[in-house]
């Protein structure tokens, strides 16, 4: 079949898709979110009817994906690597359960944290739930992996994790495309217990897990992504891991190096892979994007005194992205960039859009504070966290999502007054109503402010939760109706939300501050489609 030029998150989609996928499951989130937004402009994947709406967050996604195993057909889900945080619950036991149509989790890295709050590696969590990892060095792998990764869930029984990074999710290459699979047909599982993790079934599956997962490094569906390269040069021996090799390649553009290169990209894989590359070697180089989890596991391995060169001994950083510089350096070899940036495209802070209504709540915060002098504002993730930098400098947190409520709750708990909370729209549907619950039992004297603008705005303002329902949700939760209150953030009603929120914060319980106006940008966007489908309608009268 024909070429296709693909992003890497792209790719993954399309492979699904081809792989008889029957449910796309996923929260957005930088950078994964364009799995899904494929899935969902696809004309193939409406014709075959491919489930793929976004789900409340990560956890909830998984869970339905689990439902969609369930019926014997193949699902996918897609989050950022902190999402699979948020998901620990349900993939650490789908693990134990096993499933029945076969279940890929994707999970996007972000290393150097370009819109991340930390640099965490999800070949982490493949060790810790005793599932295998795939993790593709180019976007050609990407799609040739999925169909491998679904085949080898069903053979195995066992949901796979599949780990990219920002640089493959977001450049672009040629992918060939393969023949289309059929979806699954309905089937549920023959054991009516499979998915009841009661003790004595949890044993029991928790030990045939630990078989099966000594006997995936074996299968061919893994093993034939692990390539050795050989080399004359015996001083120096490189493993390399996903998009790490292509880093390498690139400072050998002509013929590739002269020294043996062993590419790892999927896990697990049997230690006689390392002792091969060791055993001609007098020195070993490990280049992995995130953590150190190959070069720990060697340094557990070789027992020959062999050195072993990586991020634990500062031959490549311990933090950031790979790039072929740094690969250079570490290599010996002598390396400068192509050409300077200009100043043009350097790093800038960000800021809020012109005519924010994040930027106009949190001018109102800030003057509806002033008598208190309170520095109790606690955020959570999203476009409003820039309120951290000037020329705001008002919020004083942004650990998870959904924490600004709870630490306003714990806050209140030791004493502050007032104790603020600012969460988005989204985030509070993915997260934040718990925390609004446990306000409410307790009656703890906190404000929560929504600030709705009626989209998942940070990730490209896709359909929020939320929309038209906040209300109707803090009302169900137990928020007093005459403490829900809802303000327009604009300039000409500053003095006004300034008053609101200045009665609310003098108020001894729950109180909720709904902020709404829509994102600046989905506004823009949906004013110019509605313009052009009113001339299309005209064109055609």
């Amino acid at each position: 079949m024909h070429k296709q030029l693909l992003l890497g998150d792209e790719a993954i989609a399309l492979g699904a898709i081809d792989a008889g996928l029957s449910g796309m499951y996923a929260y957005p989130g930088t950078p994964s979110t364009e799995i899904m937004e494929f899935i969902q402009a696809s004309e193939e994947a409406a014709e075959r009817g491919i489930h793929r709406d976004w789900s409340a967050n990560e956890k909830t996604a998984l869970e339905a994906a689990l439902g969609m195993s369930y019926t014997g057909k193949r699902a996918m889900v897609a989050m950022k690597h902190v999402g699979l945080n948020v998901a620990a619950d349900p993939f650490l036991n789908s693990s134990i359960t096993g499933i029945n149509g076969g279940v890929v989790i994707v999970s996007a890295d972000d290393p150097s944290m370009h819109s991340s709050q930390n640099e965490q590696d999800s070949r982490m969590y493949g060790k810790f739930a005793f599932v295998p990892v795939y993790e593709p060095s180019n976007q050609q792998e990407a799609y040739d992996m999925v169909s491998d990764a679904f085949d080898l869930s069903e053979k195995f029984r066992i949901p796979v994790l599949f780990r990219i990074t920002t640089r493959l999710a977001h450049s672009r290459a040629a992918v060939k495309r393969k023949s289309s699979l059929p979806q699954k047909s309905i089937q549920i599982p023959s054991d009516p217990l499979q998915f009841v993790l009661l003790p004595a079934i949890a044993r029991r599956k928790y030990h045939s897990l630990l078989s099966t997962y000594e006997s995936l490094k074996y299968d061919n569906r893994l093993s034939k992504y692990n390539v050795f390269r050989d080399g004359k040069n015996r001083r120096l021996g490189v493993i390399t891991c996903g998009i790490a090799y292509n880093y390498l390649m690139e400072n050998f553009p002509e013929k590739g190096p002269d020294f043996p290169v062993l590419k790892i990209t999927s896990y697990p894989f049997p230690s006689d892979l390392i002792s091969d590359l060791t055993s001609r070697c007098e020195e070993i180089l490990v280049l992995e994007e995130g953590y150190p989890v190959i070069e720990e596991s060697l340094r557990g391995i070789l027992d020959n005194g062999l050195s072993v060169n990586g991020r634990l001994d500062d031959a490549i950083p311990r933090e950031g992205e790979l790039n072929p510089s740094v690969v250079a350096r570490a290599l010996g070899i002598s390396s400068q960039p192509l050409f300077e940036v200009p100043d043009v495209v350097k790093t800038r802070p960000p800021s809020f859009c012109k005519g924010c209504g994040h930027s106009d709540t949190f001018l109102a915060v800030i003057d509806a504070l002033k008598p208190s002098g309170s520095r109790g504002v606690f955020s959570d993730i999203g476009c409003y966290t820039l309120a951290a930098l000037p020329p705001y400098s008002v919020i004083n947190s942004c650990v998870d999502m959904g924490a600004s409520i709870t630490m306003a709750v714990g806050a209140a708990d030791g004493g502050l007054r007032p104790s603020v909370a600012v969460i988005g729209d989204s985030t509070f549907t993915h997260s934040g109503m718990t925390g609004l619950l446990d306000a409410v039992m307790k009656n703890s004297p906190v404000t929560v402010i929504i600030s709705d603008n009626s989209a998942t705005a940070m990730t490209g303002g896709q359909k929020s939760h939320a929309t038209g329902r906040l209300e109707q949700i803090c009302q169900g939760i137990g928020v007093a109706p005459e403490h829900i209150r809802t303000i327009i953030p604009l300039k000409k009603n500053h003095e006004e939300n300034v008053r609101v929120m200045q009665e609310e914060f003098d108020y001894e319980g729950v109180s909720v501050i709904i902020s709404a106006r829509e994102c600046i940008q989905t506004a823009s966007r949906r004013r110019k489609a509605e313009s052009s489908q009113n001339k299309n309608k005209e064109q055609e009268s």
